[in-house]
């Protein structure tokens, strides 16, 4: 009897209720399709699509790049901000030869309006209006041609790039932030509220800190440090600095005291608010809240970060964006909005249909624009991929049942075979399993052994956050790295106070490089709370020792 080891799990099994149907549209169409400005693109070239993006006042302008790295643009075109050379609109995609060739990553672009372009290289292409040299050419000339940014800036790699309504920051590799174009309110950092032509590094309290994410508000700037803390700069109106005032500008970073000891994994800056996800997937708001923006229930404005959305789970990611007054924010199974939208005011969180937050822009925002650029998987053979997501747990073609608990799951003994090396190895002749139409595995739970079948017809995951750890397990045995993988990202959105230490001394069991680095930085990060769980004391002595002299190692001790 071929049998893997048997490994153990304390986690309680749930089986997640299916919410997506079988056969899905290809990704491309299915993410186009919700921008008008796409409908007219040739079936050709919807399908070269690596990379959109909608923009403009009227979410009315568009950039495409295609897996051949040729980059499109398309639609009004009235302050030249399609690349073109001109300011003629145009119904269909035309080239932006500037930027073909270029190996572009990602877009941005600023309500003014102007546009940046980061390549993979860490170059940054800017155009557009430029009134308040937002394009960072040194003068204030429009540009209707993608030009690269010279000057200091193109000596350093750029990894991030934002835009506010008429100023642009870039972060660079080693942390470094730069920030040029209008500065009357201080967003550009400098220390200064005179405009800045060129980038010029924002340093004051960021000297010798490394920032590692830079967001951007119409007339503000936020800055997410590596250790979690968040800094912010600019104009604060409406209290979106989050500096506990609403009356004094900010002309160089300052620190956003009211976070301290909380550490923030993502910022995010819309029209006059801003958004702050935790590491242990709760989410805080401040600033303007006329429109219900910040999710607090009511209207008010808030000049300090306040919990909200406090009712929806573990938090995984959040979009807002500078264009408007609509908030989103995504758990593991669900896509939640709230705000402005499309003219309604809602100041609660709100359940959507959706499967991305891209969509919750798509469809309710006001001015609907792409929070961030559309990436766009690729697959070679969607035909193939479709006949084996309607063939998972069909009967009518099955040759092999496989039963757990008494529940069945209809597969082919041929796809086990070319998808897994144990299913390989465990249908050969002189094994009695190869001659059976039922095989009753026991291993594992019924939740955990059908999502690792589904897995191996769609290279998809869908399973409850509470049967990852199991499916771990599973993945371990039977040495699927890239099933182990897809785990470790779920149990990283599932670590709370209570769990990782248990999560940690399971990531050091399966070798899970990433998932024990991941718990080890939590862990630190909440030390104190940490140390006071069930889940630490029960370290076996081992683990224990070595987490605490790793710890001490880090400086977490020191007084």
């Amino acid at each position: 009897m071929y049998s893997p080891a048997r490994l153990s799990c304390s986690s309680k099994l749930a089986q997640r209720k299916a919410t997506t149907s079988r056969l899905r549209q290809s990704l491309v169409h299915m993410e186009l399709d919700r921008w008008k400005i796409f409908s007219l693109l040739s079936p050709a070239l919807r399908q070269k699509v690596r990379l959109a993006c909608v923009f403009g006042n009227h979410g009315n302008e568009a950039l495409l790049v295609t897996v051949d790295d040729e980059v499109f643009a398309l639609g009004s075109n009235a302050h030249g901000c399609l690349g073109l050379g001109n300011q003629q609109g145009t119904l269909f995609p035309q080239c932006v030869e500037q930027l073909c060739g270029k190996g572009i990553k990602s877009f941005t672009y600023g309500s003014g309006p102007h546009v940046l372009a980061l390549t993979e290289r860490g170059e940054v292409y800017s155009w557009g209006q430029n009134v308040y040299c937002e394009l960072g050419h040194g003068a204030s000339t429009p540009g209707l041609l993608p030009t690269m940014i010279g000057g200091f800036l193109s000596t350093l790699v750029v990894t991030e790039v934002a835009c506010g309504s008429h100023h642009s920051i870039a972060l660079t590799e080693c942390g470094q932030v730069f920030g040029w174009g209008e500065n009357n309110c201080g967003q550009v950092g400098s220390g200064t509220s005179n405009n800045q032509c060129t980038p010029v590094r924002v340093t004051h309290s960021l000297s010798s800190r490394k920032v590692v994410s830079v967001a951007c508000g119409q007339v503000s700037t936020h800055a997410l440090l590596e250790n979690g803390e968040v800094y912010s700069w600019g104009y604060n109106g409406n209290g979106q600095l989050g500096l506990g005032n609403s009356v004094i500008n900010q002309l160089v970073p300052a620190f956003v005291q009211t976070m301290q000891g909380i550490v923030v994994t993502k910022v995010m800056c819309g029209l006059v608010h801003c958004l702050a996800l935790t590491d242990e997937g709760e989410l805080y708001g401040w600033g303007a809240n006329s429109m219900g923006q910040l999710g607090t229930g009511h209207k008010s404005n808030s000049v300090i970060p306040v919990k909200v959305a406090n009712n929806i789970g573990r938090v995984v990611d959040i979009a807002v964006h500078h264009y408007n007054n609509i908030s989103a924010a995504r758990t593991q199974h669900k896509v939640y909005m709230w705000g402005q939208c499309q003219g309604l005011t809602i100041t609660s969180p709100v359940e959507t249909p959706f499967q991305s937050l891209l969509e919750v822009f798509a469809c309710f925002a006001d001015i609907e624009v792409t929070y961030k650029p559309i990436q766009l998987e690729k697959k070679s053979s969607q035909s193939v991929t479709d006949s084996l997501r309607l063939a998972f747990d069909d009967q009518n073609t099955s040759d092999l049942t496989i039963s757990v608990g008494g529940k069945n799951i209809h597969v082919h003994k041929s796809i086990l075979k070319i998808r897994c090396e144990y299913f390989r190895n465990m249908f050969k002749d002189h094994w009695s399993e190869d001659k059976k139409s039922v095989l009753e595995l026991k291993q594992f739970s019924y939740p955990v052994i059908k999502a690792f079948l589904q897995y191996l017809y769609t290279d998809e995951l869908v399973i409850a956050s509470e049967c990852a750890l199991e499916l771990l397990d599973l993945a371990n045995a039977y040495c699927e790295q890239q099933l182990k993988e897809l785990c470790e990202q779920i149990l990283k959105h599932g670590v709370n106070v209570e769990n990782v230490a248990t999560l940690y001394a399971t990531a050091l069991t399966h070798q899970s490089e990433d998932l024990q680095k991941f718990c080890f930085n939590f862990i630190l990060n909440h030390m104190t709370a940490v140390s006071q769980t069930a889940a630490f004391g029960a370290l076996d002595e081992h683990t224990f020792r070595e987490l605490i002299i790793k710890a001490g190692e880090s400086g977490v001790f020191k007084t």
